[in-house]
C-alpha cells in the first residue's frame, strides 16, 4: 500500500463535494475518466474553494460540469473516504439538489464519460469509492 499522500499539500485529506441531482425520480451519473477512481460511476463534484458554502460548490461543480443549474441543495451526510491505491484521502460532503435548468452536456469529457440520469436502484458498478460509502449509510434521495 501507498502511503497516504497529502492531497492539499498541507499533509490533510482534501475536501470535495458529491452532488446527488435529482430530475423526475432519477440521478445523474457520470463514469471518472481520471484521477482516483478511474472507470467508477459517481455524482458531479470536485474541491471545495477556500470560503465556499457547500451550496456554492455545488451549484458551480454541477454547472461546470454538466451545464445544468441546480437549486433545493441540502446537506446529506460526509463520509471519510481513502485511496490506498492511489495514495489518497478525501472528506467528502455530499448534497441533494433538484435539476433546475439546462441542457445536460459532458462539459469536460477529458475527466468524465457522458452524464445519465439513472434511477437510484439501478446504478450501475463499479461504484466512485465516495458513493459506495453513501450507499453503505442506507440514504435514499
Amino acid at each position: 500500500m501507498k502511503p497516504i499522500k497529502n492531497n492539499m499539500d498541507n499533509g490533510r485529506p482534501g475536501v470535495g463535494i458529491g452532488v446527488c441531482v435529482v430530475k423526475n425520480g432519477k440521478v445523474l451519473l457520470g463514469k471518472r475518466l481520471r484521477s482516483h477512481g478511474i472507470g467508477t460511476w459517481c455524482f458531479p463534484g470536485g474541491k471545495i474553494e477556500f470560503g465556499e458554502t457547500f451550496e456554492e460548490c455545488a451549484k458551480r461543480e454541477t454547472l461546470e460540469e454538466t451545464n445544468l443549474k441546480i437549486k433545493n441543495v441540502k446537506l446529506i451526510t460526509v463520509t471519510n473516504d481513502i485511496f490506498p491505491e492511489e495514495g489518497q484521502h478525501w472528506i467528502t460532503v455530499f448534497v441533494r439538489a433538484d435539476y433546475d435548468s439546462g441542457e445536460l452536456k459532458t462539459m469536460e469529457p477529458h475527466k468524465m464519460q457522458d452524464w445519465h440520469w439513472v434511477e437510484w436502484d439501478k446504478i450501475p458498478k463499479p461504484w466512485f469509492l465516495p458513493l459506495q460509502h453513501l450507499k453503505e449509510t442506507g440514504y435514499r434521495p
